[in-house]
């Protein structure tokens, strides 16, 4: 996943397929998310905080305040960064595929 957000500049202009619907910080910049279809799970953002586009959420407090934006249903933080709720998906998704095999 964390290819597939880090070098993610651009807000799709196609109406995302995933909602999120739920959601909750954690510690060590992990997000629990619920989506639309009733799938739910953990993503680790830690290899994002790290970068320039994302350096402003290094402050644990300031991650922890993420939210879902009510129009796109996509998790995002002030200073209007944004996480394609689609890539979200793919994450949780491949994380069960591979504790299934």
């Amino acid at each position: 996943m964390a290819y597939s957000l880090k070098y993610r500049r651009f807000r799709s202009r196609r109406p995302s397929a995933h909602a999120v619907t739920e959601l909750r910080a954690e510690r060590n910049y992990t997000l629990w998310l619920r989506f639309d279809d009733g799938l739910e799970g953990h993503v680790y953002l830690g290899d994002l905080v790290g970068t320039q586009s994302f350096g402003v959420l290094s402050d644990e407090e300031k991650f922890s305040r993420a939210a879902i934006d009510p129009i796109s249903n996509a998790v995002t933080w002030e200073g209007e960064i944004t996480l394609d709720p689609d890539a979200l998906y793919r994450d949780v998704v491949s994380k069960a595929f591979a504790a299934l095999h």
